[in-house]
């Protein structure tokens, strides 16, 4: 713009310079071409005037610049100062002679026919009848402006130079205005009322811009907050498999690093698993696939975006299926278990019955046969309701509602329960701590020590002992059951809290061990967002630490 309006100020001044030159010439050229005819007929009266009085002596004498015709009546020369009047042709049909010869004077201007000089002519009539004529030659404009073309070419020049100056500066200071606006707040500091119009829609286009811009920024915010929070992955591909959009859940399944501008989607992973789900969803087709980590299964859903006939690209979830998978193993295992355990005591208790129905067992035998019975249909019992536990707690305890609960009271009562075990086993079960309260399910809570103290009786040596401990700390409170017992091996630690396992499985069967006591507290421990943790070695006892956090 600086330099248009530069260019525009540098032809208005040349223009300007021009037209001022010609009005000025015109003017000039007019202004001396009255004066010189003024002059003529001055001295065309004064001519004739001594014409009238000495006749021809007067006109041999007089000197002037401008030439002197005498013309008689009829138009032809009598005299001619420049020329020989004999050869010169009849004037009657001048303009300027016509007129002296209707009135008193005359004059005439003719111009030449090279346009480069032109004649002015001044008669008067004499008394006789002659004519005195005076002509004075005058250069044309066109010839005065040739005579002139270098004065006038530096006029130029200089004129262009102070007008290019001149047009330079004001062109910026026109503009320097225009550019220094704030096209944020564009109507502060107007420069110009003519720009008030564009600045107002500037100003309200600056309006709707942000508005629109704020709206894309929550919107994208949204979608941000969204996607960062999703557990699972996704990936928003064109049609020639590049990376348009992704979350970090995607980053992390993949366990790969964010990919760069417009990379293709197999960068990320380079499977033939994750490349055939790829292909078939670009290709058009919505399909399903799995992705087997060492520690993690990944779900694949793709589903390819159409537009009209043609597939645009596709959005690709990733769905972390471990623990789901985990679960079906885990409750394929727990059926089976559930299968064994529950066949077990009852195929002992059937064979027992038949054998009796049969009349094979002696009288003296029969007791025996009924304390069997007895003891695997306990065991049954144990068996289902520990079944049961774990399956109120795996469905979140419904129906059970928590409440403050002195964990000091709960270990007391326990340990009430336990005294006859503890003390046919020949181990010292004590409790020790403060009175600690926290919000839970009291039966849980009982159920879930009196498991743990259980154990630590079942499986010590005799003349040991366990101690139930219940303490404060910053981060909540704590309950720590520990014994002298048997401990468990490094390699069993991870396990034990799986349902139906079992570390002796001899032992375990010879003391009536379910192999769900430790499921249950694990269980319990998650219901009231607690944390276990196992300290054990073999032959020096085991420390289980339940974690409660602060109410």
């Amino acid at each position: 713009m600086t330099g248009k309006l530069f260019r525009n100020f540098l032809l208005v001044g040349i223009w300007v310079f021009l037209l001022s030159v010609a009005l000025f010439m015109g003017m000039l050229y007019q202004y001396f071409t009255d004066q010189i005819t003024r002059e003529l007929v001055t001295e065309v009266q004064l001519v004739a005037q001594g014409v009238e009085e000495t006749g021809m002596d007067y006109l041999s004498a007089v000197e002037t610049d401008n030439r002197i015709t005498w013309v008689d009546g009829d138009g032809t020369v009598l005299y001619d100062s420049v020329a020989d009047a004999g050869a010169m042709a009849n004037h009657a049909d001048r303009e300027e002679i016509q007129e002296a010869l209707r009135g008193a004077q005359g004059a005439a201007v003719r111009e030449s026919s090279t346009l480069s000089e032109r004649t002015i002519y001044a008669a008067c009539r004499l008394e006789d009848g002659t004519v005195i004529r005076l002509s004075s030659a005058q250069h044309t404009v066109v010839a005065l402006l040739l005579t002139m073309v270098q004065p006038l070419l530096l006029i130029l020049v200089i004129t262009m130079v102070f007008a290019a100056v001149l047009a330079s500066r004001l062109s910026k200071r026109i503009i320097r205005p225009i550019l220094d606006l704030d096209l944020e707040h564009p109507e502060e500091g107007l420069p110009y009322d003519e720009l008030s119009p564009l600045l107002t829609r500037i100003r309200k286009q600056n309006e709707t811009i942000r508005s629109q811009m704020a709206l894309m920024d929550q919107r994208r915010q949204e979608f941000n907050a969204l996607t960062e929070n999703m557990s699972e992955g996704f990936l928003l591909l064109d049609a020639k498999g590049r990376v348009l959009s992704y979350n970090t859940g995607a980053l992390r399944l993949l366990e790969t690093a964010a990919p760069d501008e417009e990379a293709n989607v197999l960068t990320l992973d380079r499977s033939d698993a994750f490349r055939r789900v790829v292909d078939r969803m670009l290709s058009g087709q919505r399909c399903q696939g799995r992705l087997e980590r060492e520690d993690r299964t990944i779900q694949l859903l793709a589903d390819p975006v159409q537009r009209g006939q043609e597939t645009a690209g596709g959005v690709l979830v990733l769905l972390d299926v471990t623990e789901r998978e985990q679960g079906e193993r885990l409750r394929r295992e727990f059926t089976a278990n559930v299968s064994h355990e529950l066949k077990t005591p009852l195929t002992a208790i059937s064979g027992m019955a038949e054998i009796m129905k049969n009349g094979i067992v002696k009288p003296e035998d029969v007791t025996g046969f009924a304390d069997d019975i007895y003891r695997e249909s306990q065991r049954l019992i144990r068996l289902v309701e520990d079944i049961i536990h774990l399956s109120r707690l795996d469905e979140g305890a419904e129906g059970l509602e928590r409440q403050p609960t002195d964990l000091l009271e709960v270990a007391q009562r326990v340990r009430d329960r336990l005294s006859p075990l503890a003390k046919a086993g020949e181990v010292t079960l004590t409790v020790e701590g403060e009175h600690c309260t926290i919000g839970g399910v009291p039966a849980i809570l009982e159920e879930m020590i009196y498991n743990l103290c259980d154990n630590a009786i079942k499986y010590n040596h005799p003349g040991g002992s366990a101690t139930i401990t219940v303490a404060r700390d910053p981060a909540g409170a704590r309950l720590t059951v520990s014994d002298t017992g048997i401990g468990i091996p490094e390699g069993d630690q991870e396990r034990v809290f799986e349902r139906f396992y079992r570390v002796d499985k001899s032992h375990s069967k010879e003391i009536g061990g379910t192999g769900l006591g430790l499921s249950i507290v694990k269980h319990g421990a998650a219901l009231h967002d607690a944390r276990v943790e196992l300290e054990s070695a073999p032959g020096k006892g085991t420390r289980i630490q339940i974690q409660f956090p602060r109410q």
